[in-house]
């Protein structure tokens, strides 16, 4: 793998992230007028997107999607790597394009023409930390096969797939597309689950996206049992250590459960003193591993990476690390 151009690319909802913080009394209100669950990605429309802006205080604009956080955070680390996802050829599809030019991250992606804006996620922060995002995804669903560059993907050790993308069909159709030419190039393919929300929506293809394309899958708690369709996450693990050859299941605070070929190894999450703002754990997480993986390092290893990147995010507003993750990385793995 080592004759690879990048060390990761990544493929999801190219999204503008817009934060600010809220309460619990707010969320449930929204919950009883609009179904808005807490903790979990609600879908909302152009016009449901304005409203929730406008109920939002003092918020906090950035690029964001799960995809493009894990890459802001493999580039933190010092990685090289590339992004695969649908802007729109607007003032924030052009936002969206700098700022992973100021990462150093490559992004060849054809921007959408039309009446369709660039997506973006309204995020609620409640006093815990919990984070509630609504979604109005716009050009990020246009990404079709035809935006699969197969040179791009063949030239990355590792292929990363965003679960939040699996929904409409030409993005499935992309998402094989990516795996299969990542495959035939000798290359790896990972997977997030992202949200129990997506794996609802889609259990049977996820289910089968993992059995015959997925290398490296990552996934929370419940994310994967709800795939699985079980209560005991025990018995979710085994049956997915029998699908791909390496799981990576995070638990918060308990920390996170690896699983490669048959062996486990169980990683303490880091510390954090105060969480802020729980955004892009999971997306954090996938990158140190990933960091950690195409760097050769052990599960143990790639695990640690993972809970330093988790534990720097929320402990800040916003899923994208302040600090470099580099000196980080240097700091905490030498202690």
């Amino acid at each position: 793998m080592s004759n690879a151009k990048y060390g990761l690319i990544t493929i999801g909802n190219a999204l503008v992230d817009v934060l600010a913080k809220t309460t619990d009394e707010y969320i449930a209100q929204q919950k009883e007028e609009a179904g808005m669950e807490k903790g979990s990605m609600n879908l909302v429309d152009a016009e449901r997107a304005l409203a929730l802006y406008d109920d939002m205080k003092e918020p906090t604009k950035m690029s964001g999607g799960s995809a493009g956080n894990t890459m802001a955070c493999f580039a933190s680390f010092g990685g090289k790597g590339a992004y695969v996802g649908k802007v729109a050829d607007d003032e924030l599809g052009k936002s969206f394009s700098d700022d992973l030019a100021e990462m150093n991250v490559d992004f060849k992606t054809s921007p959408l023409s039309g009446t369709t804006s660039t997506g973006r996620c309204m995020i609620l922060v409640t006093p815990d930390g919990e984070r509630t995002m609504n979604t109005f995804l716009g050009a990020a669903v246009e990404l079709t096969p035809d935006d699969i560059d197969v040179d791009l993907i063949g030239d990355a050790q590792v292929v990363y797939l965003e679960g939040y993308l699996f929904d409409p069909p030409k993005a499935m159709e992309a998402f094989i597309k990516a795996a299969r030419e990542a495959h035939s190039a000798g290359r790896r393919v990972s997977l997030t689950l992202s949200d129990s929300f997506c794996v609802d929506r889609h259990r049977e293809a996820f289910k089968d996206l993992v059995s015959y394309h997925v290398d490296i899958l990552f996934a929370n708690e419940d994310e994967i049992k709800s795939l699985y369709e079980t209560d005991d996450l025990e018995k979710a693990i085994e049956i997915a250590q029998d699908k791909c050859a390496i799981i990576a299941v995070t638990r918060g605070e308990q920390g996170s459960i690896i699983v490669k070929e048959g062996t486990r190894t169980e990683v303490t999450a880091e510390k954090v003193a105060d969480i802020v703002d729980t955004t892009g754990a999971g997306d954090a997480y996938a990158a140190g591993f990933l960091y950690g993986f195409v760097e050769r390092m052990s599960m143990e290893q790639c695990g640690r990476l993972g809970s330093i990147a988790a534990a720097e995010v929320i402990s800040q507003m916003g899923p994208r690390p302040a600090v470099s993750l580099a000196d980080l990385k240097d700091k905490k793995m030498a202690a």
